[in-house]
């Protein structure tokens, strides 16, 4: 999950909104991506989902998501700017990878790679447990384990995987 540390509490926020809404769209068959809370001329909480089924994310599950996380929200007084805009969004081509099982779909595409062994793009090789090999240039690999990164896809697959 992104998180805006820009506020005092944010960070235990964004935890309570995550687990709200991954209770309140897993049952309709959803896992939450990432949730955010992003400050500006007003604040948006910005929600990406994406289906258990890994079917394509329609523009129907979207609005049944944001209705679903919607009215939940209505009811709650969770800490929430008193005006905000929710925002329900597929991935899309930017897409964050997290578990083994993202980075199982997306094998050969190229992913940008953040961590503290420095930043890099590659193509996403074998996945073993909880590490993942990236195929950089010139024949080189690198092993990283999980939650030791940042990925985000770099390139769109042609069809949904």
């Amino acid at each position: 999950m992104e998180r805006d540390n820009s506020q005092p509490g944010s960070a235990a926020l964004l935890h309570q909104l995550d687990e709200l809404a991954q209770s309140v769209l897993s049952p309709l068959g959803y896992d939450v991506l990432e949730a955010s809370l992003k400050s500006g001329k007003s604040r948006v909480l910005l929600v990406r989902i994406e289906r258990k089924d890994e079917v394509p994310v329609s523009v129907s599950d979207l609005e049944r998501a944001n209705r679903a996380l919607g009215a939940r929200l209505d009811t709650l007084e969770a800490g929430l700017p008193e005006r905000y805009l929710l925002q329900v969004e597929s991935p899309g081509p930017d897409r964050p990878l997290y578990t083994a099982r993202h980075f199982e779909r997306f094998v050969g595409l190229k992913v940008r790679v953040r961590s503290s062994e420095g930043n890099f793009s590659g193509r996403v090789g074998l996945i073993r447990g909880d590490e993942v090999e990236f195929l950089l240039d010139k024949d080189e690999t690198r092993i990283l384990k999980l939650g030791t990164f940042k990925a985000n896809l770099a390139e769109w697959p042609d069809k949904p995987r």
